[in-house]
């Protein structure tokens, strides 16, 4: 996988329901790790996949089952915005940056 944005079905497990819940995010492919980011924590796909680090992500009509947890390396966060939106002002933002190990 080389350096890109793209857009990825990203299942996690629901922290209250239990059940699968899937939305289509923007992902960043950077160091055979898969990236997703947010300007704040108020979204159920981020709260979900920090209960259950257990995911799913879908692209190029293929599923991979991967390991998630949050980036605290801000220098890192920082590259991941910068890769997520090249050339934007936004990608200066502050963001909240959840990393995704592939397990297969």
């Amino acid at each position: 996988m080389s350096e890109s944005s793209i857009r990825v079905i990203f299942t996690t497990k629901g922290r209250k329901t239990g059940k699968p819940h899937s939305v289509m995010l923007r992902a960043v492919f950077y160091n055979q790790m898969v990236y997703f980011s947010r300007r704040n924590e108020n979204s159920d796909w981020l709260k979900n996949a920090i209960v259950t680090p257990d995911v799913l992500i879908q692209f190029n009509g293929k599923s991979h089952s991967g390991l998630s947890s949050l980036v605290t390396d801000e220098s890192l966060a920082r590259k991941i915005s910068e890769l997520k939106y090249p050339g934007e002002q936004r990608a200066e933002d502050a963001r909240i940056v959840l990393q995704v190990k592939l397990i297969n």
